[in-house]
């Protein structure tokens, strides 16, 4: 084990452990229910064939729908993060994602997460309105996010990227980025009460590895902290079912319910209405949670 891993696992077992959020006046209570994140791309070159360009009208409604539709948290993003995508200049980014953002916030009391690397766009986007941050990068990349969402004291998903990275094993090379997040958290003052973790599936592993990710995800319990899971439309369940990404809602109905048999507490997820019926059905079985209406 290296110095770095043990100075993780002493940040584990001492300063972060679960404990319940409020944002926006919205109790996320871990461990009662799943809670559903509805992505918001104002990209116009998605994965997932849902980008909204700089269609504010188009954002707004789909914000207003998905209200509707029962989400907990909105993601707004600006940058594709698709494998292959050209990196996007933080001044063209924040032209993207600020007007979407103004206008949700105006329309909305619904927790607003800005799903962002950079950190000149996550201060822009707190001071705008945002409640949250859905860092790609946990932390390893622009060291500016980090303090924003220290100075602000916001909620932080943080992600373990494998893009780049050496392969070990997945559960090992997903502890190692987690511990390392954890560290960078810490020096920058970032409460243990506001972080969230995300594996990231589809960021960096082959379609096989992802698989054996989200089986796996039992293993990474001992963090004692929430953990979101990002499995809607990704390209490995296309693989699987040979199918476009605008046909993968069966597909991703079925990673959603293993990745809460894991143990996620939070799903990010394009297709909310379906998706919801999914979550509700697999926390009755795994969370014994059912009553009847």
């Amino acid at each position: 084990m290296t110095r770095r891993e043990t100075s993780g696992r002493h940040l584990v077992a001492r300063r972060y452990r679960y404990r319940d959020l409020v944002v926006r006046g919205r109790p996320f209570v871990w461990g009662q229910r799943t809670y559903l994140m509805a992505i918001i791309n104002v990209t116009p070159d998605s994965f997932s064939g849902d980008g909204l360009g700089t269609d504010v009208d188009a954002a707004l409604a789909l914000a207003q729908r998905f209200e509707a539709e029962g989400a907990d948290i909105l993601d707004i993003g600006g940058e594709s993060t698709r494998p292959g995508a050209l990196p996007l200049d933080p001044e063209a980014e924040l032209a993207r994602v600020l007007p979407a953002l103004v206008a949700i916030r105006s329309a909305t009391l619904l927790p607003i997460s800005i799903d962002s690397t950079h950190g000149t766009v996550v201060e822009a986007a707190l001071a705008a309105g945002a409640d949250m941050v859905n860092d790609v990068r946990g932390l390893r990349g622009d060291s500016g996010v980090g303090v924003a969402v220290a100075r602000h004291g916001v909620p932080l998903v943080a992600m373990h990227n494998q893009r780049g990275a050496k392969f070990h094993d997945v559960v090992r090379d997903v502890r190692a980025g987690f511990f390392e997040t954890l560290r960078l958290a810490h020096d920058a003052g970032i409460s243990g009460a506001n972080i969230i973790l995300d594996p990231g599936f589809g960021f960096g592993w082959t379609p096989e590895q992802n698989l054996e990710l989200v089986r796996r995800l039992p293993e990474l319990q001992d963090f004692e902290l929430p953990m979101l899971l990002g499995v809607s439309r990704k390209s490995t369940i296309g693989l699987v079912l040979d199918a476009p990404a605008g046909e993968r809602l069966e597909g991703t109905a079925a990673a959603v319910a293993l990745s809460i048999a894991g143990g996620a507490d939070i799903v990010r997820v394009h297709d909310l209405a379906p998706v919801r019926k999914v979550v509700r059905v697999a926390d009755a079985i795994v969370r014994g949670n059912w009553r009847p209406e």
